[in-house]
């Protein structure tokens, strides 16, 4: 399923197209009354679509808590920015890809670090506690355990600190 990206804007028709074409914008829905922003995400909604809202103002806080994700930009108002789930800092659109894919890399390395605990603690524990000691003789003891179990810990630290790596290209 394909990304629909839909610009929702009380601003004039043609304003607000102008705007979407310049941040390449597949719909358009102008000259939407601030009651009717929710509304609008709902129909989205409705379609099975993901929505993710942005907005900046008191008239955009119904839509930001309906969406499935409530983007707030940090510049507008205090209402808008408790009722986002994300809340950019900068007053820059882009942000909003970045916070994104910021997201995905951050989902990704979750993943990566649990399934580096679920591997090792599959492997180690059992040895520790003696199950493979009757049949191969394979036994640690609480010291050399204990070195695994930081060693672990150090890796999946690692893993993590290197999203740092990957995020210096979102600027």
């Amino acid at each position: 399923m394909g990304i629909t990206v839909a610009m929702v804007t009380g601003d004039n028709q043609t304003t607000a197209e102008a705007v979407a074409k310049e941040l390449g914008i597949d719909t358009v829905f102008a000259e939407v009354l601030p009651v009717q922003k929710a509304e609008k995400v709902k129909e989205l909604e409705s379609q099975g679509r993901l929505v993710a809202m942005v907005g900046d103002g008191i008239n955009d806080a119904p839509a930001l808590v309906q969406a499935d994700l409530g983007i707030a930009i940090g510049a507008g108002t205090d209402v808008a920015i408790e009722s986002g789930e994300v809340v950019l800092v900068k007053n820059d659109p882009r942000d909003v890809v970045k916070a994104i894919h910021l997201g995905h890399l951050v989902l990704g390395k979750i993943k990566q670090n649990i399934a580096w605990a679920i591997g090792y603690n599959a492997i180690a524990l059992p040895i520790a506690a003696g199950v493979l000691y009757p049949g191969f003789g394979l036994l640690l003891s609480p010291q050399v355990a204990a070195i695994a179990m930081s060693a672990s810990t150090i890796t999946v630290t690692l893993n993590s600190l290197a999203l740092s790596r990957q995020t210096r290209s979102l600027g």
